[in-house]
């Protein structure tokens, strides 16, 4: 079963000096830190922001070239993690037809900013961020979320590019 998600805040992880997109569910009982690399990071606080650029950038381009061949994009879904990687796929249709497209979940999550599409996680996808073999990645990530329960998200602050 898939959770629907809400890009809650693009923040600085503290720890790493790493971007985090912290994606939420609409009660507060889920949540999922995904770092994302700089770029990428970028991207998607360019959108929360709501600032336009000169010239298209990757997303946007994406996105009216989708317009063009008047496909939709209908939700994008964090189906997998392996190995402390998170994947992704963008939902599309197009004519009618269903399709699906691998992506990144921070290429996904941008692209579906821009596309006022539903973001997902399925619930093993959750289940498996909080479960890790690995003592330091748990301490790390229980600390995090430790902070982001006791933080507000509106002081959380914004990403800065």
């Amino acid at each position: 079963m898939s959770i629907r998600m809400d890009v809650k805040a693009l923040i600085l992880d503290p720890i790493a000096n790493m971007p985090v997109v912290i994606l939420r569910d609409e009660d507060g009982s889920h949540f999922l830190p995904i770092w994302v690399g700089v770029f990428e990071a970028n991207a998607i606080a360019l959108q929360m922001e709501g600032i336009a650029t000169p010239r298209p950038m990757t997303h946007d381009l994406l996105r009216n070239l989708l317009a063009k061949i008047k496909a939709d994009v209908v939700k994008v879904v964090i189906n997998k993690l392996l190995e402390n990687t998170f994947y992704a796929e963008i939902h599309l249709e197009v004519d009618g037809k269903a399709m699906t497209l691998d992506s990144r979940p921070s290429d996904a999550i941008a692209l579906a900013l821009r596309s006022s599409a539903p973001v997902f996680v399925e619930e093993a996808v959750l289940e498996k961020s909080r479960a890790s073999d690995d003592p330091s990645e748990t301490q790390s990530s229980e600390r995090l979320k430790k902070w982001l329960e006791e933080v507000d998200p509106e002081s959380l602050g914004k990403y800065q590019m």
